[in-house]
């Protein structure tokens, strides 16, 4: 097992507790010198708040860690790539690198819509890494949307059974 696959496996764990919650299953580790300082899962519909994505809160608790808001010689895993909200927040950071599993077609800033993270007009380009444990990853994400659109079937047509009348 490569470093990469490892510390993806430990943001694959985090992934799992959003999914454990509802929470579509995005996870992230920060690793200084060869030790995870951040930790963090997508908790937006469980905290009501928008910027409760894994990399945030990953960053929030590096930062703790590290006594600055700067995590240079870091590097930040997370099991999707990064919206823009995130990728803006990576590179305000000044993470040197980013190793990804799935990319995101629909909402990627790291390559697949925009690439804001070496992006040369900004003051600091973090190096990438795309596709680590990508299928693992992508598992975890499709079956959940699977689950949700059932679930959201069956809500729907017990919504509708409640609401005809009885003969």
């Amino acid at each position: 097992m490569t470093q990469d696959e490892k510390y993806m496996r430990e943001a694959l764990k985090q992934a799992k507790k959003a999914y454990a919650l509802g929470e579509v299953p995005i996870g992230c580790v920060i690793v200084y010198q060869d030790k995870i300082i951040g930790r963090g899962y997508n908790r937006r519909n469980t905290d009501k708040n928008t910027l409760a994505h894994a990399e945030i809160t990953a960053i929030n608790k590096a930062s703790r860690k590290m006594g600055d808001w700067r995590l240079e010689d870091c590097t930040l895993y997370v099991t999707l790539e990064p919206c823009q909200m995130c990728a803006g927040a990576i590179v305000q950071a000044r993470i040197t690198e980013v190793v990804m599993g799935s990319m995101n077609p629909k909402a990627g800033c790291g390559g697949s819509i925009l690439n804001i993270l070496e992006m040369p007009e900004f003051n600091h380009q973090v190096q990438v890494k795309r596709g680590v444990l990508a299928e693992e990853c992508t598992q975890m994400l499709t079956l959940f949307f699977k689950e949700l659109r059932m679930r959201n079937k069956l809500e729907k047509e017990a919504l509708r059974e409640r609401r005809m009348p009885e003969s």
